[in-house]
């Protein structure tokens, strides 16, 4: 594959007004984008949604005005989440869709990403055919009067999208439920599927300015979450990111049940064949679906990389800790509301709660070691190294998991140990780490 010099897993992100968040650069994109999908289909439509950043309304624009400019309409959906942009994309029968947000990042961040026609990230190849695109935007034939584009801005978006979300909500009828929305784009929708379903919510993190988006709050800062949760009778609290494409539980007596939980709650209740998940996932969840007869398969780290499987395995249920979830026989992405409601209804449908469902998914103790090396790539193949992994994975005799990876920012190796003994698995992964260090030496 040639290389990105652009999209990266997640479309395109970086600080907004920074190279190549500029208007400049991004309404380019626009145009590229518009010409790649003009080659596909004829007069060709483009959902635009986006979080609540400063910088949304910057980019939209630029954005709208690159697509335009090759004769492409663009409906406006204004603030939503990331899966509602792809209900839309599908349920409008629009030929792409685009998200601006850089998700659960700080406000100052931004990020562009491309859906296809079926609410699914666009293809790699459909990318670096944009990509290519953007260089040549300055010879692209003129497009002119009644072939220029159109801009709509669809008011019925989050109308239609909460109605989406409600034929899957559960009777939630008499539980207290305490919101995070983390001032991000689930801001109206989050309490308002839930109170629709009967819930009594109380929601913070739903005044965003522009500023605050993720700043202390949502899904990757539960501290004031918790502590609302305790100090109130709530039955439970539920916490959102800025794009709303994953969610969190806390318990009601504050415990955080992530997305291991979910998964586990999940599949018992579906009566999943298989459920995938990532090489973090904790060993617990592992024994727990053996014991139910369910394998959990593993992949890399990256929502992508689970979504992938579940795809080659021709399987719907998967995720990662983080609390995203992919229910992909309902939603072709991860949809942090809409997951939170399922596992509820789960949680209904199997007479538990989660504070039970917490007691008994007890993780098992994982230890994680970094280690500095010349070459990160070289490691996973020297002989000595795996040897000292085979020998690790001996020791722990099934009982426990080891796994090295690289880091994808430094020149690290990531050394993870899990058992049931604390002991053990840090002195294990001691031992492995001093071989790794030995051998990722400059020179060794």
């Amino acid at each position: 594959m040639n290389e990105r010099k652009y999209f990266g897993t997640d479309g395109v992100r970086a600080v907004a007004g920074e190279f190549p968040l500029t208007a400049a650069w991004v309404m380019n994109l626009g145009a590229a984008a518009g010409e790649v999908l003009k080659r596909q289909h004829e007069r060709p439509s483009v959902v635009i949604g986006k979080d609540t950043r400063q910088s949304g309304d910057m980019l939209e624009a630029a954005l709208a005005a690159g697509l335009t400019s090759r004769g492409v309409t663009v409906i406006h959906v204004g603030v939503l989440p990331t899966p509602g942009v792809s209900y839309l994309t599908r349920h409008l029968g629009a030929d792409a869709g685009v998200v601006i947000s850089a998700s659960h990042n700080p406000y100052q961040d931004n990020g562009i990403k491309f859906f296809g026609r079926d609410g699914q990230k666009l293809s790699d190849a459909t990318e670096l055919e944009i990509e290519a695109a953007i260089d040549e935007v300055p010879d692209f034939a003129p497009v002119t009067g009644v072939n220029l584009g159109s801009v709509t801005n669809y008011t019925e978006a989050e109308r239609l999208y909460i109605n989406f979300l409600l034929e899957h909500a559960p009777d939630l009828s008499g539980l207290r439920v305490a919101m995070d929305c983390a001032n991000g784009a689930a801001y109206r929708v989050g309490p308002k599927v839930f109170q629709a379903a009967g819930a009594d919510v109380f929601a913070v993190y739903t005044t965003p300015d522009g500023r605050n988006i993720n700043r202390g709050c949502g899904s990757t800062h539960l501290d004031h979450l918790q502590r609302l949760v305790r100090g109130g009778d709530y039955d439970l609290g539920v916490a959102f990111d800025g794009d709303a494409d994953r969610a969190l539980f806390v318990d009601s007596r504050g415990n955080v049940v992530h997305g291991d939980h979910m998964l586990l709650l999940n599949a018992r209740a579906r009566g999943d064949r298989a459920v995938v998940a990532t090489i973090m996932s904790n060993m617990a969840l592992e024994v727990k679906l053996r014991e139910a007869g369910i394998p959990l398969e593993r992949t890399a780290v990256g929502d992508r990389y689970v979504h992938e499987r579940l795809h080659q395995q021709g399987l719907t249920l998967g995720g990662e800790q983080s609390g995203h979830v992919l229910f992909l026989d309902v939603s072709p992405t991860g949809d942090g509301v809409l997951s939170a409601l399922l596992t509820l209804g789960a949680m209904k449908q199997l007479g538990t709660t989660l504070d039970e469902l917490y007691d008994e998914l007890v993780m098992f103790p994982q230890t994680l070691v970094n280690v500095r090396v010349a070459d990160k790539k070289s490691i996973a193949r020297d002989a000595a190294v795996q040897l000292a992994v085979s020998a690790a994975e001996s020791r722990l005799s099934g009982r426990g998991r080891v796994n090295l990876r690289p880091s994808g920012t430094e020149n690290l190796i990531r050394v993870m140990v899990e058992g049931p003994d604390e002991a053990e698995i840090h002195e294990v992964a001691r031992t492995l780490a001093d071989v790794v260090e030995s051998r990722g030496k400059v020179g060794a």
